[in-house]
């Protein structure tokens, strides 16, 4: 399972969630339902992912650090500021947003098994293998950030 560690970027699997949640919802058309509002509250969500995903990858250009989370090692600065106060992974929880906003936006039940499903991935084969780079590079001061910051929020 080291195998898949840091190997499918984020924004990729993130495209074929999506695309796999829509071909669901084809598929599976006695699974809707119906949600009041459900455009404007899609939208919101996938405004408000974006904008959070934005917001980290400011915040790593700004601290000169690299954004692409396949080669952690390459990260200069641990990041602590800005969107970083309140989520450790503010680029993932974006994604996660933008999906819970398309799954709304389908209005399919099976559809909403996919976000579940990044968070599960997500953790697994990125975030645990980039943590444990960070606890190396960075030792105590990682140690604290991750004792005051949630991973999601």
């Amino acid at each position: 399972m080291k195998n898949l560690e840091l190997k499918i970027p984020p924004v990729v699997l993130v495209a074929i969630l999506a695309v796999g949640m829509w071909a669901v919802s084809r598929i599976a058309l006695n699974s809707h339902f119906t949600f009041p509002y459900v455009e404007w509250w899609s939208a919101s969500m996938v405004l408000l992912g974006f904008f959070i995903s934005i917001a980290g990858v400011l915040q790593f250009r700004k601290s000169g650090t690299t954004v692409d989370p396949r080669v952690p090692d390459q990260s200069s600065n641990l990041v602590v500021s800005g969107v970083y106060r309140y989520s450790r992974n503010p680029m993932y929880l974006g994604f996660l947003l933008a999906l819970c906003g398309w799954c709304l936006f389908l209005e399919n039940v099976v559809s909403a098994l996919f976000p579940p499903a990044f968070i599960i991935y997500m953790n697994r084969f990125q975030i645990v293998p980039e943590e444990r780079f960070m606890q190396e590079k960075f030792g105590a001061s990682y140690h604290q950030y991750k004792a005051q910051v949630r991973r999601w929020i």
